[in-house]
């Protein structure tokens, strides 16, 4: 049978990717790649599948790739014709979780880009520290945001989607998830309810060990 290939590395952003193959049911190998910031041969190798060397890439079964979390998401939910992380295009909660994805792909996420290794981007070792304490600033405004619009018991309300995916693997990254249950419990919330969530429970162990016991 004709399978997905992810490449991915765990605890990085393909993790949302990967829980969306696997609650799915789709068959899928996982490439893991090594650590992108501090290898050049795996950014190059990886380029020959995705010139910005990001994850999650994906090559479908056709052999065609695709690049971008929010892009994945809703391929596999159109190819799949179900509804478990992407609400149907008549449903009431489809505008929300367009406007939400695309705030956390567009708005949330590059802020990990730019700040995750600075040096990319400002060269002078003074200028990048005080670079990257902005963007990390920054990012805590826009969890604010986001913090402000969740419902309850999940990020759409009574519906569980993707969002709630995206909530249990980034509230993993900085500033880290004390600071989470200290200045965005709603959303912290979610995050520890999709952590529960037996269809994922082999892709958080994978991705944070221990973190979802």
């Amino acid at each position: 049978m004709a399978q997905y290939r992810l490449f991915g590395r765990p605890g990085w952003g393909s993790t949302i990717v990967e829980a969306q193959l696997a609650a799915l049911g789709l068959p899928f190998e996982y490439e893991e790649v090594p650590d992108l910031f501090s290898s050049e041969q795996a950014r190059r190798n990886l380029a020959r599948y995705n010139p910005l060397s990001q994850v999650p890439t994906l090559q479908l079964p056709d052999g065609s790739l695709l690049t971008e979390s929010a892009a994945i998401t809703l391929h596999l939910a159109d190819t799949t014709g179900r509804d478990d992380f992407v609400p149907a295009a008549a449903h009431a909660s489809r505008p929300q979780f367009l406007r939400w994805l695309v705030f956390l792909v567009a708005n949330v996420y590059p802020t990990f880009t730019y700040a995750d290794d600075p040096r990319r981007f400002v060269r002078d070792e003074m200028a990048a520290k005080a670079f990257d304490a902005a963007v990390d600033e920054y990012r805590c405004h826009l969890w604010h945001i986001v913090e402000a619009a969740v419902g309850a018991p999940w990020f759409l309300g009574p519906g569980f989607s993707a969002l709630d995916i995206y909530a249990a693997t980034m509230t993993h990254w900085g500033p880290g998830r004390r600071w989470f249950e200290e200045h965005t419990p709603s959303l912290a919330a979610i995050a520890r309810r999709a952590g529960e969530d037996p269809r994922f429970r082999a892709v958080w162990q994978h991705n944070f060990p221990g973190d979802f016991a």
